[in-house]
């Protein structure tokens, strides 16, 4: 595969916070999402190494979607997970989360898939990102 991509974003919340809106679905189904046309219904996640998450995307008409999923290769509570995705090409995404006081920086390290532009891909996941702070943001 080519070089990952990297996008990243500061949460102005305590990484336990943090943490716990980017693992349980109750919080998932309202962030995991690139653009307000779309949504996620659903989302299951078994937070261990060697358990599975699943989230459903789709558009909010239902015409289009699919299921982002994969296994955990590494948790590290409140700091790292690493995973794998589901599909041929097993791509590898790592997400890091660093205290900086009162904030946490959240960066997500991806292989690209070889369907769209390197910039297409760091677009849609920045917006979902941006998405998730924002959200987690409006938790408090």
């Amino acid at each position: 595969m080519s070089n990952k991509i990297t996008v990243t974003t500061i949460v102005n919340e305590p990484s336990d916070r943090v943490w716990n809106a980017y693992t349980d679905p109750k919080h998932i189904v309202h962030w995991a999402f690139a653009s307000d046309d779309w949504c996620a219904p659903s989302a299951e996640n078994d937070l261990r190494v060697g358990g599975r998450f699943t989230t459903r995307m789709e558009s909010k008409e239902g015409d289009e979607g699919f299921d982002f999923s994969g296994t955990y290769d590494e948790i590290i509570p409140n700091k790292r997970i690493a995973y794998t995705m589901d599909g041929d090409d097993a791509r590898k995404v790592e997400i890091t989360f660093e205290e900086m006081g009162n904030s946490t920086a959240v960066s997500v390290n991806f292989d690209p898939e070889s369907e769209n532009s390197v910039e297409m891909q760091r677009s849609g996941w920045q917006s979902i990102l941006n998405n998730f702070r924002d959200y987690t943001e409006k938790l408090a």
